[in-house]
Formats: C-alpha cells, sequence, structure tokens
C-alpha cells in the first residue's frame, strides 16, 4: 500500500519545495493544492471583480478555499492502492484540526487509517523574518496580500498541532530554515521512510 503524507504549514516554509525534493529520490506525486486550484481560482475571482492573484483574503477563503480542497484531495485519494507514493501539498489549518477529517476523507474510497498509512510533515520556518525572507525571494504576485497585511500573517506562522488519530510518530515538526534544503530533504525523506537510500 502506497503512503499518503500531507506536507503542511504556512505559506513560505517551503512546503512543495521540499515534497518535491524527497519525491525527487522516491516513487511519489505531488499534489500541490496552489497549483491544482490555480485556474479555477483566478476564474472565480475576475468573475467576482476581485484580484485574481489573491489567495489569502476573506474573499478568496469564501470563494475558492474549499473547492482547492476538495480538488487536492479527490485527486489525491484517486491514487490511493497505485506504487507511488502520494504527497500532498497545503496550509489544511481548518482540516488538521478536525479530528474526524482524515477518516471522512478515507471513507469516500471505502478505506481507513487501518488500511492508508499516513503521516504530517509539519514545515516551518525559526521565525517571522526568515518567513518574509523565503517569500521576498520567490517574488510571487500571490503574496501581495501577505505584505499588505504583514502582521495579520505573521500570527498565523506559529506551531500547530495535529488532532488526527494517527500514532505521534506519523507526525514530524520540520525546520526548514537550514540554508542546504538538501539537509532538511534527508530529514525528512528518514522520517517517511524510515531510512534514507540515498539513490534517486
Amino acid at each position: 500500500m502506497n503512503k499518503l503524507v500531507f506536507f503542511l504549514g504556512p505559506g513560505g516554509a517551503g512546503k512543495t519545495t521540499l515534497a518535491k525534493a524527497v519525491a525527487d529520490r522516491r516513487p511519489a506525486a505531488v499534489f500541490d493544492m496552489d497549483i491544482l486550484l490555480r485556474p479555477a481560482a483566478t476564474a472565480i475571482m475576475t468573475m467576482h471583480g476581485l484580484d485574481p492573484d489573491d489567495r489569502d483574503s476573506g474573499e478568496y477563503k469564501r470563494l475558492c478555499r474549499d473547492l482547492g480542497y476538495r480538488i487536492t484531495m479527490d485527486a489525491a485519494l484517486d491514487n490511493i492502492g497505485l506504487y507511488s507514493d502520494i504527497f500532498v501539498v497545503g496550509p489544511f489549518t481548518q482540516e488538521a484540526a478536525d479530528p474526524q477529517w482524515i477518516g471522512r476523507e478515507l471513507a469516500r474510497i471505502g478505506r481507513t487509517l487501518e488500511e492508508v498509512e499516513v503521516k504530517v510533515v509539519m514545515v516551518s520556518l525559526r521565525d517571522a523574518e526568515t518567513f518574509r525572507k523565503r517569500i521576498e525571494g520567490r517574488q510571487s504576485p500571490l503574496d501581495t496580500w501577505k505584505f499588505a497585511h504583514w502582521e495579520k500573517f505573521s500570527a498565523s506562522l506559529g506551531s500547530r498541532a495535529i488532532a488526527w488519530p494517527i500514532p505521534p510518530a506519523h507526525v514530524a515538526q520540520i525546520d526548514n530554515s537550514h540554508p542546504d534544503r538538501a539537509v532538511t530533504a534527508a530529514a525528512v525523506e528518514a522520517f517517511i521512510y524510515g531510512e534514507v537510500t540515498g539513490q534517486k
């Protein structure tokens, strides 16, 4: 059975980069909510006369948030049972706080937590300044709201717990601040697989 691994954390933490770095070494498909939702979110925001690059405001969350999670999970769940592992990337703030959420999702495909190995990589950075430098470095128009409302955004950067009924050993808190991404990727690979082959 393939693994279902969630890479969770705030924007700018490097979730996608880290997931792809591990997937480059292992048979794994990466399902990034930002990528999967982008065409629909751009169209929906434009239709409502809103900034098509907005991914943080209340209007965006009201119109697009739930759709993004549904699209992402439908795509991920459709791959349960295949050879490749499944890496899911996104904030998942409300979902991670709901003890029943992961069970309900697996039930959609007739599976349970006893049948699917679920792990969570909680990705963060050492402080708000490091977040700011990382976000500035990616130069994305999708981050405009973050900078315009930095105090509000930075308040959401603290650590949080996972309420899902999975073993504590299946949740890793990862500081992605190390300048050499390969070092952190190796640590995440070891967490997910229990050992590191060193092979691509």
